[in-house]
């Protein structure tokens, strides 16, 4: 049996993806939002954690999985993601955190118990069509905080708001954005962004 934690934001789509997934009589499965994941883990430990790189939290799961998994004494905790092959940056903060499963949101629905399983297991698992776009993730310039830095900003956010958002100093946070900046070859903020979407990197 492999257990399951299912981790989404948006209560509709984490109770869809629970429902699907426990069609298998192979898998047990929680769901539960960001804030749930360390009591989750504590009262059930799982085998695998899946989450979609479409949620909200999507970075903030995946960091704070990483972080549990380090401090758990070595015992293995597999992470899944559901990913669109166009989205870049979520997918190199995925392969950052150590994701071994990367399944395309867009593909079909009849592998993905499957796939759960595998990567439960210890095993490794890329969607064809994903390979490409992982491929150009692991070439993306900028570290993971200087995209969310970017991608903040690109939200129209402002420094002070950045800063208390990823609990940083403004400095940091003006340091990061100099370091995007220089780079990604651009003339200034607003061209980094510009670059950063055209790249797929936001």
């Amino acid at each position: 049996m492999t257990k399951v934690l299912l981790v989404h934001t948006v209560s509709l789509w984490r109770a869809s993806l629970a429902s699907l997934l426990s069609r298998d009589p192979g898998l047990k499965v929680s769901a539960t939002d960001l804030d749930g994941v360390p009591a989750a883990l504590a009262e059930s430990p799982s085998d695998i954690v899946l989450t979609d790189l479409d949620c909200p939290d999507s970075r903030d799961i995946m960091r704070l999985v990483e972080s549990l998994r380090g401090g758990r004494q070595g015992q293995h905790i597999a992470l899944a993601v559901l990913a669109r092959r166009n989205r870049i940056g979520d997918l190199r903060t995925a392969f950052e955190a150590g994701a071994t499963g990367y399944i395309d949101k867009f593909g079909p629905v009849d592998h993905l118990c499957e796939v759960v399983r595998k990567v439960g297991a210890g095993g490794r698992h890329i969607d064809e069509s994903l390979a490409f776009t992982l491929l150009q993730a692991s070439e993306v310039p900028l570290s993971s905080r200087e995209l969310r830095v970017l991608s903040l900003a690109a939200d129209g956010e402002s420094v002070a708001s950045i800063a208390r958002s990823l609990c940083l100093a403004s400095g940091t946070v003006r340091n990061y954005l100099a370091a995007a900046i220089r780079k990604t070859g651009a003339r200034n903020r607003l061209d980094a962004i510009r670059l950063s979407k055209e790249c797929g990197w936001l």
